[in-house]
């Protein structure tokens, strides 16, 4: 129906102009429809359209000789030919933007690859929104990897926004992937990483360097062991859900952020946690805690999880997405990324 406006415009002008008293004029409003066009159409149905116009001006000309018609058909023929020109400026910026998505999207896959939904007996779902409308990609990431040592992943969250973000949030996604397989433990591949953001921040221009620190989460769930190893560098605390009942993993001490170790000191410290059959873990970045609705109030995950206690991990993170944009009234103020973590009962049939 949109496309289609005009046309329905044409032949509303041209109905009113036809039936009401000509004092009225109503054919001085058919530059309009061409005008409307170039928002719409590409550059020939345009100018089709505006020659349209002009034979319908034309023909009420033979119906009535005092409409003015030679200043009419002039507007027509200058707006049809600006029209054109405008559809034309609006095909080329939609197939920059086109060419630009191609590339943001390629971006995407770099950073935050495709996860397995299942490593052994490991469920694993993700869930990324970028707070711009049109963005693809921003500081926040995860990734998810299958080690000798067991299933190892990570997520963050980098400081401040645009492309420097982005930047750190490659250079520490990179780093994980090559270190998470050869590092004994997490202290081990923490260490590589505040080496790598520390590295990069130095590459950059000095007033860019507030930006260069991330909090990260790192955690490690070995194959076939009970339990999993969290360490938590600054990053908001994990939702715990068994037999239904929730729990927010609190470090039982406070781990430096990366990038941060100059001022704060190299301090790591792992919290073991049982993690059974059927168990479930939510990890998730600040911009899930921090969105807010009308009155300001941030979003009660502790008590949202609660309320979803016994929901599969990608009927969760789709039910988190779906609430996180009702709750923010359809518009978010900061990227959120999610992982949803659930260990499967032995023989438990797929899904």
């Amino acid at each position: 129906m949109l496309l289609l406006s005009p046309v329905i415009v044409t032949v509303l002008i041209a109905g009113l102009a036809l039936s009401t008293p000509r004092e009225i004029a109503f054919s001085r409003l058919l530059p309009a429809a061409p005008a409307l066009a170039a928002a719409l159409w590409p550059v020939l149905p345009t100018v089709l359209l505006g020659t349209f116009c002009l034979l319908v001006m034309i023909s009420l000309s033979f119906l009535y000789s005092d409409l003015g018609t030679p200043y009419t058909a002039a507007a027509i023929a200058a707006v049809t030919l600006a029209a054109a020109y405008a559809s034309h400026l609006r095909l080329q910026r939609e197939e920059t933007l086109f060419q630009v998505r191609l590339v943001a999207d390629a971006a995407q896959k770099v950073l935050l690859r495709p996860l397995p939904h299942r490593v052994q007996d490991v469920e694993i779902e993700s869930l990324y929104l970028a707070a711009q409308e049109q963005a693809r990609i921003g500081g926040d990431f995860y990734e998810v990897v299958d080690t000798p040592h067991g299933v190892r992943l990570l997520i963050g969250d980098v400081r401040g926004k645009g492309l420097s973000a982005v930047g750190v949030a490659s250079a520490v996604t990179n780093c994980f992937r090559e270190n998470a397989y050869d590092q004994p433990d997490l202290k081990a591949i923490v260490s590589r990483l505040q080496i790598t953001v520390s590295r990069y921040g130095a590459a950059v221009p000095a007033d860019d360097q507030a930006e260069h620190f991330a909090t990260a989460l790192m955690a490690e769930i070995p194959h076939g062991g009970g339990h999993v190893r969290i360490l938590n560098c600054g990053h908001p605390p994990p939702v715990f859900v068994r037999a239904g009942k929730i729990h927010v993993l609190e470090p039982a001490l406070a781990s430096t952020p990366l990038n941060l170790s100059a001022l704060l000191g190299d301090h790591y410290h792992v919290d073991t946690t049982a993690f059974a059959p059927g168990d479930q873990v939510l990890f998730y970045t600040d911009g899930v805690t921090e969105t807010r609705d009308r009155t300001g109030a941030f979003f009660p995950l502790a008590d949202w999880a609660r309320q979803h206690n016994r929901t599969p991990p990608r009927e969760l993170l789709d039910r988190l997405h779906t609430d996180l944009l009702r709750y923010a009234g359809g518009r978010l103020d900061d990227d959120i990324a999610a992982l949803a973590v659930r260990r499967r009962h032995p023989g438990a049939p797929e899904r």
